[in-house]
């Protein structure tokens, strides 16, 4: 991994960790609801889990879109693609 993808990525968890589930108030690094961070050039992609699979939606939506957010914000960031799993409403948060 080059120094600028691996101070990309310290910059992508600096901004996740500032993210928090609004139902407990806890950074979402924190539950450890991060899956996987893949950067491709400026295009990163966030895979994660809500803290059960019937959590709210309206939590789910509001967590992705900071996500969404949060990380185009991010200097060398064009792109960010969020998707989760293991939610009864998965497919219309990835949406």
């Amino acid at each position: 991994m080059s120094l600028d993808i691996k101070q990309l990525r310290v910059k992508i968890f600096d901004e996740l960790s500032r993210i928090v589930d609004p139902e407990i108030n806890t950074s979402i690094t924190d539950l450890e609801l991060i899956d996987e961070v893949n950067i491709n050039n400026s295009n990163v992609k966030v895979d994660l889990h809500l803290t059960s699979p019937f959590c709210p939606a309206v939590f789910g939506f509001k967590i992705c879109q900071d996500i969404h957010d949060n990380l185009l914000k991010v200097n060398g960031i064009d792109d960010v693609k969020v998707n989760v799993s293991n939610h009864f409403m998965a497919e219309q948060i990835n949406n």
